[in-house]
């Protein structure tokens, strides 16, 4: 009977029922993580707060994270993280992946757009060691909103990452704790080409548009940023 009410559930919202969609390529994914960004950003009185941003050490974007559950749940995302190096400047964007599951009644699918503001370097340098869990490796909890608001919520809860989402479908679930970040050095060297001694061998149009976008968003307050994306090797 749950399953016909999962089923129920899923073709009233108009979702497909096969969720193993083919994956987007990576060219997909940095477009689709700047469009996330962009339309997080204007949503009137809930966007990111400026200053957070300016000081924020790495952004994560995981568009259309699905999840789905009958009892167990599961979660599946591929998006791409931009972090700032040892000088304050911001880094290309990297591909990552998000996976998790949750046990415990809940029903439906979801597709949700992911946004994760890490604010210490902490939890920055965890991710980028290959593989990161959330809420182990690095607390978390739901981020501050408006242009204006302050990110008195890091005083008190301690958190290194603050979580932005928008989702679409009905679900009664699980957050983010538990689910687990990797970086995807595959999916890299597709986009970016086999990388030369640390050095992409391109710069894809997509990327350096999704990092100018970035360096724009936190100019105030960023420290020393680059006036452009790295220039790849000749």
């Amino acid at each position: 009977m749950r399953r016909h009410l999962v089923l129920t559930i899923v073709l009233g919202l108009g979702l497909p029922v096969n969720l193993a969609r083919a994956r987007d390529t990576p060219a997909e994914t940095v477009q689709e993580s700047e469009q996330v960004l962009g339309e997080l950003i204007a949503i009137p009185g809930k966007e990111i707060p400026q200053r957070l941003l300016a000081e924020a050490q790495g952004v994560a974007i995981i568009p259309n994270v699905i999840k789905v559950g009958l009892v167990a749940g599961g979660r599946r995302g591929h998006g791409v993280v931009m972090v700032r190096d040892a000088q304050g400047q911001w880094t290309l964007p990297q591909f990552v992946t998000l996976t998790g599951g949750s046990v415990g009644w809940q029903v439906g699918i979801q597709g949700t757009d992911v946004v994760l503001v890490f604010t210490t370097r902490r939890g920055v340098e965890g991710l980028l060691k290959g593989k990161f869990t959330v809420g182990v490796d690095a607390s978390i909890a739901a981020g501050p909103m408006g242009r204006n608001a302050a990110a008195a919520t890091d005083t008190e809860l301690k958190a290194e990452i603050f979580s932005y989402s928008r989702s679409r479908g009905l679900f009664l679930g699980a957050s983010l704790d538990g689910s687990l970040l990797e970086i995807d050095q595959g999916a890299a060297a597709s986009f970016y080409g086999p990388p030369q001694v640390g050095v992409p061998q391109r710069v894809p149009e997509s990327a350096a548009k999704l990092y100018s976008y970035l360096v724009d968003l936190t100019k105030a307050g960023a420290v020393a940023p680059p006036q452009g994306p790295p220039a790849a090797p000749r």
